[in-house]
């Protein structure tokens, strides 16, 4: 039953990444994308990453959306006005893929809830996970934050009035 879970999670990322490619409005797109976090959280946490999965949540799924959200904001690239009634149109797909991850939450937290079962050999501590990206990954970690910066401050020159 886990394995059907897992490619619910599975399908349920492809299909909200490729939305969030698609889509022409900016708030829609990030919408999918943080739905496809969502699952890719709940696909590490399955793997024997928790750590990992609550990451995914809180810096990609949390922070970088916050960032996105910023910077669509301070562009205003606004919303198009749409017909009445057409709600299901623009969001019947975000609630159905947001429907079958959380169909597949229920039915991972009820085979295992609390259960270290999915822990195997794969799990590490939050404490080597951090020795290993601040000593052997340094360089990448903060190239990484280099490039975020530099995303930050490229909005901020897009983004000013003249």
């Amino acid at each position: 039953m886990s394995q059907a879970a897992f490619y619910l999670f599975a399908a349920a990322a492809v299909l909200s990444t490729a939305m969030a490619v698609t889509r022409r409005e900016m708030i829609h797109a990030v919408i999918y994308l943080v739905l496809s976090f969502f699952s890719l959280a709940l696909i590490f946490y399955m793997m024997g990453a928790p750590f990992i999965a609550a990451i995914e949540v809180l810096i990609y799924a949390g922070a970088i959306m916050v960032l996105f959200l910023f910077i669509v904001m301070m562009l205003e690239m606004g919303m198009p006005v749409r017909p009445a009634g057409a709600f299901m149109k623009t969001w019947g797909a975000a609630l159905l893929i947001a429907a079958i991850i959380l169909a597949g939450m229920v039915i991972l937290f009820a085979l295992s809830p609390g259960s270290a079962e999915g822990m195997g050999g794969g799990f590490i501590s939050p404490r080597t996970f951090g020795q290993a990206l601040y000593k052997k990954y340094m360089l990448a970690v903060e190239a990484a934050s280099l490039l975020l910066l530099f995303a930050l401050v490229g909005s901020l020159y897009l983004g000013r009035r003249d």
